[in-house]
């Protein structure tokens, strides 16, 4: 963890259980304690990708603030897009493997809706990055599947991690692929007050 964000008390609720969204928000020095949301995800009928992880990250971020109601809550949602087909989670083996051989040789979208509740309101941003994987062999993709990284991340792989052996080429939020893109992150915790490591050393 950053050591801006180790020194200063906590005066964020990150509404993510996601260890690499903790990292990234430690990485810019803001303090924060974890508070997951626990929501209805299902996606609407005819709901276009982008309009989908907005209202996610809306709707957790409420759902925490309504809890929280003294500190700023943070929440975000991914989504790995190929045409209108949005790739969350695996949901086993045969499905990583499935979603591996569909992203493979192709390039996607990956979106990432930011959305911060506080008592000015709700701000939000999405980061959108495109993102081609090399084709995989079957052995590849089993291989891969069986090093465990795969099976708690949208569209079966980690471009911070092991997969990014199979990532041909990344446009736009390296850190909005991992999960919350820094740049909107920052921008909206700035607008409302919440200081990053930047803020901090110029002492404002």
């Amino acid at each position: 963890m950053s050591a801006f964000a180790s020194a200063v008390p906590p005066l964020l609720c990150l509404a993510s259980a996601s260890p690499r969204r903790r990292e990234l928000l430690a990485q810019i020095g803001v303090a924060h304690k974890v508070v997951p949301a626990d929501i209805d995800e299902t996606r609407r009928q005819g709901e276009p990708p982008r309009d989908y992880v907005l209202r996610i990250a809306r709707d957790k971020a409420q759902a925490i603030r309504s809890r929280n109601p003294r500190r700023p809550v943070l929440a975000a949602d991914t989504a790995v897009v190929l045409g209108d087909t949005i790739y969350g989670k695996p949901r086993d083996r045969a499905h990583a493997l499935e979603m591996l051989a569909a992203l493979g040789g192709r390039a996607h979208r990956v979106l990432t809706a930011v959305a911060l509740a506080t008592s000015e309101g709700l701000a939000t941003a999405l980061s959108e990055s495109t993102v081609r994987l090399r084709a995989m062999s079957e052995e590849e993709r089993a291989a891969y599947w069986d090093t465990g990284e795969p099976r708690d991340k949208a569209g079966a792989y980690a471009v911070q991690g092991l997969g990014a052996v199979f990532v041909e080429s990344l446009e736009g939020s390296f850190s909005g692929v991992m999960g919350l893109p820094l740049f909107e992150t920052a921008q909206l915790l700035r607008a409302a007050g919440v200081r990053c490591w930047i803020d901090r050393d110029r002492g404002t």
